[in-house]
């Protein structure tokens, strides 16, 4: 069996990898992630989770390499992580009373075969109506500044939202393991196995 590298150093994303009980190792991708001039939000994740696994081909050549990236997006505008406070408050004044759609680019790449797999997950997240207070007293507990969208599902975010919608809530914090578990099984590699 092919060893396993996540291209990520996300705690998040370690975190639900290991949900699948499966040995692997983690290693930091260096790409470049601005967005191409035009591109929707579901190319540049696709296209950034493919980056992220082929930049690491080269040290990893008898891998099965996961690569994976998040945008979310609201009222047709891409969003990213906030990276601190102000930017934060404004995602989620931006979030308030909306539906705000996840879109999380998968790549599953076979290094000895140079064979690849890559597909993106939507996840909407509708935001109830929140106060000024609300955000400031969440972002206060959470801190959530490498978050996409400056939540965390899996926190004190759930409390942000009025209702979830998608395939797998895996989704929202990063790594869809259902269509991720899919994308193991071709290779030979079944969790349950």
């Amino acid at each position: 069996m092919p060893q396993l590298v996540l291209a990520s150093t996300s705690s998040y994303r370690r975190a639900v990898l290991e949900k699948l009980q499966l040995p692997f190792i983690t290693a930091a991708p260096q790409i470049d992630e601005a967005p191409l001039p035009a591109e929707s939000a579901r190319d540049l994740v696709q296209r950034l989770a493919l980056a992220k696994a082929q930049a690491l081909a080269a040290r990893y050549p008898q891998h099965l390499i996961i690569g994976s990236d998040q945008v979310c997006v609201i009222n047709g505008g891409i969003i990213g992580k906030p990276h601190h406070h102000a930017n934060a408050v404004k995602q989620l004044q931006q979030a308030s009373g909306q539906c705000v759609t996840f879109y999380t680019g998968l790549a599953l790449l076979n290094t000895a075969t140079d064979n690849y797999n890559c597909l993106c997950e939507t996840f909407d997240v509708y935001f109830r109506t929140l106060t000024r207070a609300e955000i400031e007293g969440y972002l206060t507990r959470e801190q959530p500044w490498d978050c996409a969208g400056s939540f965390k599902s899996e926190g004190l975010g759930i409390t942000l939202f009025d209702k979830l919608s998608g395939r797998d809530p895996n989704t929202l914090i990063g790594l869809p393991l259902i269509a991720l578990t899919q994308m193991l099984i071709e290779q030979g590699i079944n969790p349950l196995l």
